[in-house]
């Protein structure tokens, strides 16, 4: 597994029952910032996991902070994938799969251990990030998601968002207090209402569903889709064929429309054997 964090990751593809799996990312500074705050991982050997993590807080402490969620939610997948008996820290539900309590747990001890370092050293207080983790089995897959980082499914020319953003626009619009187009131009857009690090426990939205061949899943950071509209995205996830270069396009493209943010994507497509 690769944690990449201003590196370029190249693609890697695996066995997937009857199919192939192929995933490229990459994370970009953008055209405003002066660092860059967002954390990915793709995978590179055994597990079929991808992360893209969204830091936020004063001076470097929000790269500090997606730089913790990804690598311990890397190492709690690697050292839990290992062990026949699984003991957990936390009380889980029986009735769940083994892996959806795997993400689970994985993102609630990143959680923790972020809340506590914010809590014990100065200089991180108030840092946190977001986090949209998937996970491939051979028969479905998982997402793991808190805050604003988002996964897309491009079936045929259909592009769906999976996750629902933690934000506190996104609450106005479900509440009916602000229409979708109102929220283009909201002030407020960008306040995120559940992240990693700001309660010592976090509540985990899963997602989970059957991949079909042709499926393309993408996980992006904000400063993606802040900059790009939906169609914007689908257009490139469908017109690119060499993922490694769909991530280029992708990222070139928030930049030409301002790149005010850290880009941060990872794609992953079904393909047949």
């Amino acid at each position: 597994m690769r944690g990449c964090y201003n590196l370029t990751c190249v693609s890697t593809s695996f066995p997937l029952d009857g199919a192939r799996l192929r995933f490229a990312g990459d994370t970009n500074i953008g055209r405003k910032r002066d660092h860059n705050e967002d954390s990915i991982a793709v995978p590179e050997a055994g597990e079929r996991l991808a992360i893209v993590c969204d830091g936020m807080g004063g001076h470097a402490s929000g790269e500090v902070a997606s730089r913790l969620a990804v690598e311990l939610i890397v190492d709690h997948f690697t050292e839990t994938g290992k062990q026949q008996i699984l003991t957990w820290p936390y009380k889980v539900d029986r009735d769940m799969r083994k892996d959806v309590n795997r993400m689970i747990t994985g993102i609630m001890l990143a959680n923790l251990e972020i809340f506590e370092r914010s809590q014990r050293e100065q200089r991180f207080k108030g840092m946190g990030t977001t986090c949209v983790a998937q996970y491939f089995l051979d028969d479905h897959m998982i997402i793991g998601h808190v805050g604003d980082s988002r996964c897309y499914r491009q079936r045929g020319t259909e592009l769906t968002q999976l996750t629902e953003d933690h934000s506190l626009i996104n609450d106005y619009i479900r509440m009916k207090r602000v229409t979708p187009e109102e929220a283009e131009n909201w002030p407020h857009k960008n306040v995120i209402v559940r992240a990693l690090g700001m309660k010592e426990s976090v509540q985990v939205d899963i997602v989970t569903e059957k991949p079909h061949v042709g499926d393309i899943y993408l996980l992006c950071s904000d400063g993606l889709t802040g900059m790009l509209k939906d169609d914007q995205i689908a257009h490139i996830l469908s017109s690119e064929r060499d993922l490694d270069r769909a991530v280029e396009r992708l990222i070139d493209a928030a930049n030409e429309e301002g790149g005010v943010d850290n880009i941060s994507c990872v794609i992953a497509r079904v393909e047949a054997p």
